[in-house]
């Protein structure tokens, strides 16, 4: 599957992936609005064998085939990202008596 990362300017170390170059409107607007302006970084081949840095292939092309995209977040805040209620995760309460 062909891919098109976007680097955020607003927050540093922020990625958007998308399935469709320059397909910024599948986003949540609130996303969009927290990124801000996005610049073109790279676009490449994806398949579920292709290492990547900081993510997961099979993850990120199971983010995009379902919903068009996929944010990778800077190293410090990825394990909040994993259960961001946009990957379909919902929230917790993780409070005990």
């Amino acid at each position: 599957m062909q891919c098109y990362v976007y680097a955020s300017r607003r927050q540093p170390g922020t990625y958007v992936w998308l399935a469709e170059r320059d397909g910024f409107g599948i986003l949540p607007e609130p996303l969009r609005n927290r990124l801000g302006e996005l610049r073109f970084a790279l676009e490449l081949p994806l398949d579920a064998q292709r290492r990547l840095p900081r993510e997961d292939a099979a993850q990120v092309l199971a983010h995009l085939r379902g919903q068009g995209w996929h944010l990778q977040l800077p190293p410090e805040h990825a394990l909040t990202g994993a259960s961001h209620p946009a990957y379909g995760a919902t929230l917790r309460d993780t409070t005990h008596d």
